[in-house]
């Protein structure tokens, strides 16, 4: 045994073996560590293991060459969802991208007053383009819509009352909690009305000398349905009139357009929020907007002005890359007919079921031309908005489905190759849904599922 240990190379043999693959040393000398960890172990469970020196330097070369050295990894969304948020959401605008490359790469006066020739402020850069689309008096961008909804608790109810409706406690993902999340921006959290039903009356009776904030929060994630009865934002406004109290609304997944003619039911959009009177709203950037991540409060420029006056609004000061990439989003939105073919979010929320079954042939026939050995077919399938929006609707979709006797391995090798190609499995079958995938990703597609059934001959 003790020979086959004298076969394991010296580290930094190995390292001047690979000095040309233009790999950091570090890197060469960890994926070596790992593989001769690999082969020690083999040969301590199995006296009988047998290998060359030329085996390690041949699967370290593998690993080199194929596995990434990045953890943050490219993947191909085949499950249909649109803002699949453990897949990272809305995909950029190649506007977006293109600004974002520009500003990057260059110096920017991202808090330079170019007119005056003195220190500008970063929260004025968008405020017009919002300004615009909204109606909004005033608004501020921070780094999610969580902060957002912490600091408009924060700035105006510290130590005050904010009254909420029971069925609008919400859980979303990763165990967080708005009531919780409520009360630890200091604002003393009062509850009424139950699970199911709250009544305008409800918060009437609750409001004090004391009460500072009545608010809505959206159940972006559930719906409650049947003997169900919640109190709109306009006639919260109604319990407001001549008190210093005002109405805010956490609109989560908030859009700036109207969805109903894509076959979703109606949700009130930002605009409709500031048309009826609500002081302060605030919504994702990431979700339904399509932009990067993060979270705009728009709405009266009082209290916009107290939120900009909160020393802890610099913990949650949104970064340059995300004021490049949300302006140029925000700007598609000025002609709405090219913001539905530029933002991917949109675009595949918009698009015909005549296109899918296009793009699903075009799939179809690649796969056909180049496999023989696969049983597949193109089929109807639902696919979701995701990212907390429209939780009970589905979009009428295709797929290209893979009947396989081993659709878990397949699923894996997909999931595992090169091009991390995540589906969806049900009824003994592979599906890629074509609303989430783009043309560009068919030819990876196929060297996948080549490799995978050439291995099966």
């Amino acid at each position: 045994m003790a020979n086959k240990y004298r076969k394991i190379p010296q580290i930094n043999e190995l390292i001047k073996h690979f000095n040309n693959l233009d790999l950091p040393v570090e890197y060469i000398k960890i994926t070596s560590q790992k593989v001769i960890d690999n082969f020690r172990s083999k040969i301590k469970e199995n006296p009988q293991f047998d290998f060359e020196e030329e085996d390690i330097i041949k699967e370290i070369e593998f690993k080199l060459k194929n596995e990434n050295i990045y953890s943050f990894k490219e993947v191909i969304n085949a499950t249909g969802v649109v803002l699949h948020t453990n897949l990272g959401r809305a995909l950029l605008s190649k506007a977006a991208i293109d600004k974002l490359i520009q500003i990057s790469t260059n110096y920017s006066n991202l808090e330079y007053d170019l007119e005056v020739g003195t220190r500008g402020t970063r929260y004025d850069h968008l405020i017009d383009i919002i300004r615009k689309l909204t109606g909004a008096e005033d608004a501020i961008i921070v780094n999610n819509n969580a902060a957002a909804v912490f600091l408009m608790l924060n700035s105006l109810s510290k130590d005050c009352e904010t009254i909420v409706s029971r069925g609008e406690l919400v859980e979303i993902g990763d165990s967080f909690r708005i009531y919780e999340f409520m009360e630890n921006s200091g604002a003393n959290v009062i509850e009424v009305g139950s699970t199911n039903r709250t009544h305008l009356v409800d918060y009437e009776r609750k409001i004090g000398e004391n009460t500072k904030i009545l608010m809505k929060v959206h159940t972006s994630n559930y719906k409650i349905s049947g003997f169900h009865k919640e109190v709109s934002a306009p006639e919260l406004k109604t319990l407001t009139k001549d008190k210093e109290i005002y109405v805010l609304e956490d609109l989560g997944s908030g859009s700036l357009i109207d969805l109903t003619a894509f076959g979703l039911s109606h949700e009130r959009t930002v605009k409709d929020c500031i048309n009826e009177g609500i002081d302060l709203v605030s919504f994702s950037c990431d979700k339904l907007l399509g932009g990067p991540q993060g979270g705009i409060i728009c709405g009266k420029s009082k209290l916009i002005k107290k939120i900009k006056d909160n020393q802890l609004l610099r913990t949650f000061r949104v970064g340059k890359l995300t004021l490049a990439a949300l302006e140029a989003t925000l700007i598609e939105y000025l002609d709405l007919e090219k913001a539905l073919l530029n933002i991917p979010t949109l675009r595949m929320i918009s698009i015909s079921l005549d296109e899918l079954e296009k793009k699903a042939q075009v799939l179809f026939n690649m796969i056909e031309r180049e496999i023989k050995n696969i049983e597949f077919e193109i089929t109807d399938s639902t696919s979701l908005v995701g990212g907390g929006a429209f939780p009970n609707e589905k979009l009428n979709s295709k797929s290209v489905s893979i009947s396989s006797n081993f659709s878990s391995k397949l699923e894996e090798y997909l999931r595992l190759s090169k091009y991390h190609i995540i589906t969806s499995v049900y009824d003994d079958k592979v599906h890629l849904d074509l609303r989430t995938l783009k043309e560009e990703d068919f030819p990876k597609i196929v060297e996948v599922l080549k490799d995978f059934y050439g291995n099966k001959l």
